[in-house]
Formats: structure tokens, C-alpha cells, sequence
């Protein structure tokens, strides 16, 4: 039944963290979704009775050892994944499907090569019939967002992974969804680059009153960017802890020194490596 969430094990709120107050829409509801794979002998269950609410405008990134879950869970909500129970909704809509109300960023690109970065940023508003005139101002909007406007006619092969990225950031921007759904996103780039678009990052979220589910492996990417934290456990992942993030905003990577980023980081770190070393007892058993 969906009107019955199932508690899951949370953290006590530390402070109540800076919202952005003028999203109105995007409130996402995990309730009580398990996710299976296969069947008889061969069935995984990658997901178990996962309950979670995010309300509009919200940070919140997901961490957790690998092969928790943590990107089966987002392609839930994505639509790309349909539960094997539960349900995954948007604005109180059960999510059937992939839709442009939820924007979705990658590790990898993902761009069409053949395209420039404005074709490739314009994409999805002439999908959606706005028209060509309408879809390339939709998309010089965007790209200037992200700060390319001087590549807007460039190839995608002409970029650094960093500027691909952006691209790819902006695309999902560019329909206007209610939600971006972000699955290890700056995991590929180097230490210096990976810092520069956490920040951008921030700044567009800030900006755009979007709602962001973020997954990342990285425990101080996570608490720097969340408004929430929450940590999955080993496979059958679930969510074990709710940890709120009582960091001020606007956010700097000088925060990395303040006592409360390192308290934070230590509780996401213990929550982990448990979890990883259970992980790793199950591989192994």
C-alpha cells in the first residue's frame, strides 16, 4: 500500500540545513520500493524495502560501498527501473517512466558526437516540439549557464571532460524538469576540474531552485554538496542513516578545515566502512 512508508533507521538532525525556498515542485517519495533482478536461482534483490522523502528544491546525495543499489535506485526514480514493489513518485505521480520533468546526468557524457553543443543542448526542447527558434534560445540560455558560451559551436570531441560535463548538466537543464538526477557525475575528472564543477554545481542549483539527487562514492563530495546524506547499505541496499548537513550556504571548498565538515565526514565514514566490510564478508562467504 502506498500510503504505508516504512521507517527506515535516521540520524538525529543536526541543524536544520539551508533550503531553497522557492522550488514549489519537485518532491520525490521513495516508498517502500525493493528491486529484483532475474528469477529462482538467479534472482538479486538490489534494493529492499527503501523508503525516503525529499522535499522541493533539496540537495541530497547518496552514498554507499559499490554494488549497494545506490544508481538502481536513481534509474528508479528516473523511470529507466520499475520496482518490483513500491513505488517511485513525483509530485504524488507514480513514475511509469522516463519523462522530462526528471532530468538525468551520467558519468560518461553521453553526448551525440555528430552534434555541437548547442545541437546537443537544444536536443530535448525539439524533442518536445518547442520549435526551432525557441530551442536554440532555450539552449544559449543553458550553455551560458554553464559557462561555454564561447564553445556553443564546438564538437563534443573538441571539449575536456570537465566542459562535457557541463554540456551534459546543461542538456538535463535545458527541459526545465522538476528534478535532476545526477549518477556519479564527476567521477571521471581529475582532483582540480572535480572541485571546479562541485562548485558550479552549487551555484546552478542555487540559481535554478531545483531539486538534485546526487550519487557519489566520495564521502567529502557528498557532504559538501548535500543538504542530506543518506547512506545505503551493503547489497540488499537500503537506507540506513538520514544525516543532515548543518554546513551554512553559500558553500567554499574552505569548509574542508571547519570541524563540523570533518564531524560529518567521520559519521558518513563509519556508516561506510561497515557496510563495505560486510560487503566484502558476503563476496567472500
Amino acid at each position: 500500500m502506498l500510503g504505508l512508508v516504512k521507517p527506515q533507521p535516521v540520524e538525529e538532525p543536526l541543524h536544520p540545513p539551508a533550503r531553497n525556498v522557492r522550488a514549489s515542485q519537485g518532491h520525490v517519495e521513495i516508498v517502500d520500493v525493493s528491486i529484483e533482478f532475474g528469477t529462482g536461482d538467479k534472482a538479486h534483490v538490489a534494493v529492499s524495502e527503501t523508503s525516503v522523502d525529499v522535499p522541493p528544491g533539496e540537495f541530497v546525495c547518496i552514498l554507499g560501498p559499490s554494488g549497494c543499489g545506490k544508481s538502481t535506485l536513481l534509474n528508479t526514480i528516473a523511470g529507466y527501473v520499475q520496482p518490483t514493489t513500491g513505488a517511485a513518485m513525483v509530485d504524488g505521480e507514480v513514475v511509469a517512466g522516463p519523462g522530462p520533468d526528471r532530468g538525468m546526468v551520467f558519468q560518461q557524457y553521453s553526448l551525440f558526437p555528430w552534434k555541437t553543443v548547442k545541437e546537443n543542448v537544444a536536443f530535448g526542447p525539439n524533442i518536445l516540439g518547442r520549435g526551432r527558434t525557441a530551442s536554440n534560445s532555450t539552449a544559449q540560455t543553458f550553455i551560458e549557464m554553464v559557462g561555454l558560451a564561447k564553445f556553443a559551436n564546438r564538437y563534443p570531441a573538441e571539449l575536456s571532460g570537465g566542459m562535457q560535463q557541463r554540456v551534459g548538466i546543461a542538456r538535463a537543464l535545458a527541459n526545465y524538469p522538476r528534478v535532476l538526477l545526477m549518477d556519479e557525475p564527476f567521477g571521471a575528472l581529475d582532483s582540480q576540474t572535480r572541485h571546479m564543477m562541485q562548485e558550479n554545481l552549487l551555484k546552478i542549483w542555487s540559481e535554478f531552485g531545483i531539486t538534485v539527487l546526487f550519487v557519489t562514492h566520495d564521502i567529502d563530495e557528498a557532504v559538501f554538496l548535500g543538504d542530506r546524506v543518506l547512506v545505503m547499505s551493503a547489497s540488499p541496499g537500503r537506507i540506513i542513516a538520514d544525516i543532515r548537513v548543518d554546513l551554512p550556504r553559500p558553500r567554499s571548498l574552505d569548509l574542508a578545515v571547519d570541524e563540523r565538515f570533518m564531524r560529518l565526514k567521520r559519521l558518513c565514514h563509519e556508516k561506510i566502512k561497515a557496510e563495505s566490510l560486510r560487503a566484502f564478508e558476503q563476496q567472500n562467504a
